[in-house]
């Protein structure tokens, strides 16, 4: 019997999409695809042969999606300052300029990553910075993402968590507002909790005194978070979240940086993943 539940990231609603408009059967795709991952990081990339790992992916996605994804100059306003405050501690990059709308700052800071970091950190802005500003903008949004999340901890009952991206965020908040749900080891992957300006103040519950701390259903938390990870800024939570057990880095690849099928099949979370899928 699989133990383990996974919380996705940003930019999946193309699987509900695919799925018909079925947020299951978006999940059951992921399903295959996340096993998948976790079997190469577990076997050194031995051949998959279906091997199940995770019991379900909690999708919540379409709880958040406002319409087509569009590029970063034609975000709308709550995106476009999440935008700016996320570009901010890439580089120390000037906010705006004297008269410069939000419109022209969001123009100029994706001109500037293009530069940068090239086309793949432009996608990343266009799914990160909206779902990003829709769930922490909070209103039914949030809290149907977050109840869809502790409606399958519930339901599955899983000893491990292991929340990507967006997903820790969610996944943190599902732990806080439902003290029913509980977890032997969450892990988090390329986390943004830790993140200033951005998400860390805007967490329900808010930090108290600058800290936040491990959910009290969960008894151990591992965070996990590529030094070139851009979601994860600051890679390690420990400095700002009481119960982090350990923070560890790694290095997955520094263009793909931020995907969870690099975080899973890297072998990472192998040690601490190995006692609930032997």
């Amino acid at each position: 019997m699989t133990t383990i539940v996974g919380v996705h990231g940003i930019g999946k609603y193309h699987y509900y999409e695919e799925a018909g408009g079925s947020p299951g059967g978006a999940a059951e795709a992921m399903l295959a695809k996340w096993n998948g991952y976790l079997h190469k990081g577990l076997s050194g990339g031995a051949s998959y042969a279906g091997q199940r790992y995770f019991s379900e992916i909690a999708y919540y996605a379409h709880h958040l999606h406002k319409g087509p994804t569009k590029p970063p100059r034609q975000m709308d306003p709550p995106a476009k300052l999440v935008f700016a405050d996320w570009a901010a501690q890439l580089d120390g990059h000037v906010r705006s300029a004297a008269g410069e709308s939000l419109t022209g700052v969001a123009h100029r800071l994706a001109e500037w990553l293009l530069g940068r970091l090239g086309p793949g950190a432009v996608k990343f802005a266009q799914d990160f910075c909206p779902e990003v500003a829709t769930y922490l903008g909070g209103g039914d949004p949030r809290i149907r993402a977050r109840d869809a999340v502790a409606d399958v901890i519930r339901r599955r009952r899983p000893r491990v968590v292991v929340a990507h991206s967006l997903g820790s965020v969610v996944t943190y908040e599902a732990f806080w507002a439902h003290p029913d749900l509980s977890a032997e080891l969450l892990i988090t992957l390329g986390s943004p909790l830790g993140m200033k300006n951005v998400v860390f103040e805007r967490l329900s519950p808010i930090p108290a005194h600058g800290r936040g701390a491990r959910p009290p259903g969960v008894a151990r938390w591992i965070n996990i978070a590529d030094k070139d990870d851009i979601a994860a800024i600051p890679p390690a939570l420990r400095d700002r979240f009481d119960g982090v057990e350990r923070d560890v880095a790694c290095n997955i690849d520094w263009l793909d940086f931020h995907t969870v099928r690099n975080y899973l099949g890297c072998g990472t979370a192998n040690d601490y993943l190995r006692p609930y899928v032997a």
